[in-house]
């Protein structure tokens, strides 16, 4: 019998073609993240479910019954899910590493150019129609080039921002990662401490994983350490920021500015923020290529087909 496959956002084409040809596939319509009630439903009623960010995964979630025996989960990043209840659920878990890290990597380099240059609020500017033409101090931003690059997490995606920037724009690099890193492929400096980082760089990246132990990562206090010249930027989770110490700190003059990609209650942004000109805002873009999509979900439909048959997963969380 062919293995029923709920894939719970619509996807490229290329992917769902992919998961038709050994499943039964269902493909949700709506592009919003599944309300509670219904995972539980779809756990209780699917083989198999391809989830995606948002989509309630936590521990109540596998209270009731169970069918599902994989997640096939959408995206590197998995804290919308609880594995550990998954997995004493009897559910394997997987997710996309790789093929999410140049795109992520590309957009931290679009939200350091985008607000050290002063380029969203220079087009704000001409679309309403203000701009009064060329003159030698408008919009006079932060030069990159040269610049100290703190990155907080090195792993795959920090690695590919820092040879962006080193190679790119000769920037220099200094990092804090839990663990050491032997070779993050340029020349980098390991900092002992967050807060090192923070008080050293010019520019800082936030590109650790989240969940629980990242939440508020970065509070009052490591805002606190950046230098008021400083610039803060996140294509991690949103969550890994307070947004509301963040969103004080820009008020207050404390830090240049800020670039963010992620929200800690997407889709809702703080109010406050939209009216910062000093601040650029994306709307979770980090990934959003189709040639990238289309790399990740037919990642998690390999992680599909390795379960239908009885192989070893080829990305087990």
């Amino acid at each position: 019998m062919t293995p029923s496959l709920l894939i719970t956002r619509p996807l490229p084409d290329a992917v769902t073609d992919a998961a038709r040809a050994a499943f039964d596939v269902t493909v949700r319509g709506d592009t919003r993240p599944l309300a509670p009630d219904d995972m539980a439903a779809a756990l209780a009623r699917y083989d198999a479910i391809l989830p995606t960010l948002g989509d309630p995964l936590g521990a109540a979630a596998f209270a009731g019954d169970v069918r599902t025996r994989i997640l096939a989960n959408f995206g590197v990043g998995y804290n919308h899910i609880d594995v550990t209840a998954a997995q004493a659920a009897g559910i394997a878990v997987t997710n996309t590493p790789g093929a999410v890290t140049d795109a992520t990597a590309d957009i931290a380099m679009t939200l350091i150019l985008m607000t050290c240059r002063r380029a969203g609020e220079g087009e704000r500017l001409l679309r309403a129609g203000a701009w009064a033409g060329w003159h030698p101090t408008q919009l006079l931003g932060f030069h990159v080039s040269g610049k100290t690059l703190g990155i907080v997490g090195m792993g795959r995606i920090g690695k590919a921002i820092a040879r962006r920037a080193h190679l790119g724009f000769g920037m220099d690099v200094v990092f804090h990662n839990r663990s050491p890193v032997a070779d993050p492929g340029v020349p980098a400096r390991q900092l002992a401490s967050l807060a090192e980082v923070m008080a050293t760089a010019d520019i800082v990246v936030i590109a650790v994983p989240g969940g629980a132990g990242t939440r508020h990562l970065i509070d009052a206090d490591a805002l606190s350490t950046l230098r008021p010249d400083a610039y803060l930027i996140n294509i991690s989770r949103g969550d890994v920021i307070d947004e509301a110490a963040l969103t004080a700190a820009l008020a207050e003059g404390r830090i240049a500015g800020a670039g963010l990609d992620v929200y800690e209650r997407e889709p809702q942004v703080t109010p406050a923020l939209l009216g910062m000109e000093n601040v650029t805002l994306l709307p979770h873009l980090g990934t959003a290529a189709l040639e990238v999509r289309t790399a990740m979900g037919l990642m998690a439909v390999d992680n599909l087909l390795a379960w239908a048959g009885g192989r070893a997963l080829p990305n087990p969380v």
